[in-house]
């Protein structure tokens, strides 16, 4: 019994250490958390990150998912509209993943910046507003490799996996960021 114990734990402890090491990419080579889940809908990748980031849900709370999801045909000054299948498997995916459903600490975070408001833009957000005052606007709207704090993979390494840690910060045109 003892044996079998001690094989299982050996397996147990192989299997975590692998899974960390697959999941670890960032230059330190120590796993970390995604700060809001990445996205894992298909259809949400190539119909909204054919045009833009995919922006993971857990950045904005239900209520603004449902305010986008129904004014698509002029989303931001273009028509994104969807047909009837597609825009409720969206609407579904992005409600059912929001920051207000979601227990990452970055959700949560934006969640409690909100108060009663409803935003349309993350970067509308005070919780966004709070972490980026510090940076430069010549690093973003003065460079032509990032444009708009919308483009958050030109600076978030890792934001397409969900992670917007500061110590990840690579702002194109510029390098490393340390406040």
């Amino acid at each position: 019994m003892d044996k079998q114990f001690l094989s299982i734990s050996l397996i147990a402890l192989g299997l975590m250490t692998m899974s960390q090491a697959a999941l670890s990419d960032d230059d330190e080579g120590v796993f970390r958390r995604p700060d809001v889940a990445p996205v894992t809908n298909a259809l949400y990748t190539k119909e909204c990150g054919g045009c833009h980031f995919a922006y993971p849900a857990g950045l904005l709370p239900e209520a603004s998912w449902q305010k986008i999801m129904t004014t698509l045909d002029d989303h931001f000054g273009d028509d994104a509209s969807l047909d009837g299948t597609d825009h409720a498997e969206l609407l579904a995916y992005l409600t059912s993943n929001s920051a207000d459903k979601s227990n990452s600490k970055r959700s949560q975070k934006i969640m409690r910046s909100l108060g009663d408001r409803t935003p349309l833009r993350i970067t509308g957000t005070p919780y966004f507003i709070s972490k980026h005052d510090e940076v430069p606007p010549r690093l973003v709207h003065g460079n032509d490799q990032v444009r708009s704090f919308s483009n958050c993979g030109a600076c978030h390494s890792r934001a397409a996996q969900g992670s917007f840690s500061e110590r990840e910060i690579r702002i194109a045109g510029y390098g490393k960021w340390d406040d």
